[in-house]
């Protein structure tokens, strides 16, 4: 679909664009109208010689000094309409229809402004500016024709932002899970580094400076223990302060002597003991009465 415009860059009929009141008339000279005038057609000529510096320069000093100049601004709007500078076609169009005094003069400019939104892709606005130019003229076609391709352009563009939207969403929840999982991946590198830290310390303990296994000193303390300890268990305990046995100073014979001392003496205990064991205890007689 193609949008339906009014290029208009040279107006015919200026009179019709600069039909003014008398009143409107009075801050200006008539001297000043015409120059104001001569500077429009001149602005218009350069636009035909495709010398848009120039003719924007006309168009200026023509609005410059004669600000009701309606043909100058609605001319100056479709200059920068054409050499696509949007923003400034839109505020001069915006511009022209507040200068417009008839509603036909308003209903240009706003189908015209209408028209730059479109390009801008401010499809909102397109809608406005078509809106308010049919209520200056309800039976324009091109314009009723505007609308309907701006309102249409402006319910796939809503569409499309709630698509990219959702479309964020899920890009957004998909980073998130990503750093999710990068996190994890590195804690479990980082656990993992740990444990082959603490391997390689363990490592590091049994081996001595030259790389050989270190011995078990611990288990090697506890072996000796249990070694030290069975060897005492099977040596025989010497006594303290032990002495070596004396040698006996007595002849045999007195040896002798002495033992069939003791031999006698053993004796005659015995026969003492036997004779009290045989000793009876007198007994009581009853006495008869």
């Amino acid at each position: 679909m193609k949008i339906k415009g009014r290029h208009i860059s040279v107006m015919i009929g200026l009179c019709f664009f600069m039909g003014v009141s008398a009143q409107e008339e009075e801050p200006i000279s008539k001297k000043q109208q015409k120059e104001a005038n001569n500077l429009t057609y001149e602005g218009n000529e350069r636009i035909a010689e495709n010398d848009f510096v120039s003719a924007e320069a006309k168009y200026r000093e023509s609005i410059s000094m004669n600000p009701k100049a309606l043909s100058s601004k609605f001319n100056l709007g479709n200059a920068y309409y054409n050499q696509q500078a949007l923003d400034e076609a839109a505020l001069t169009f915006v511009k022209s229809g507040k200068t417009a005094e008839t509603e036909s003069e308003r209903h240009q400019s706003l189908h015209n402004l209408g028209n730059t939104m479109m390009l801008k892709k401010d499809y909102a606005k397109a809608v406005e500016a078509y809106k308010d130019a049919l209520r200056n003229n309800p039976t324009d076609d091109e314009t009723r024709y505007n609308l309907a391709l701006a309102k249409k352009l402006l319910e796939n563009q809503k569409e499309q932002e709630k698509q990219d939207k959702n479309k964020d969403k899920e890009q957004d929840k998909q980073d998130q899970n990503d750093q999710n999982q990068d996190k994890k991946e590195n804690e479990d590198k980082g656990d993992q580094q740990k444990d082959d830290q603490g391997q390689q310390q363990k490592g590091d303990d049994k081996e001595d400076e030259n790389g050989d296994p270190k011995e078990d000193q611990g288990g090697e303390k506890e072996e000796q223990k249990k070694g030290d300890g069975d060897q005492k268990k099977e040596q025989p305990q010497q006594p303290q302060n032990q002495q070596p046995p004396r040698k006996s100073q007595l002849s045999p014979q007195q040896i002798k002597n002495l033992l069939e001392a003791v031999q006698n003496e053993e004796k005659k205990s015995k026969e003492k003991m036997d004779a009290q064991k045989v000793k009876k205890v007198p007994v009581k007689k009853k006495k008869d009465w």
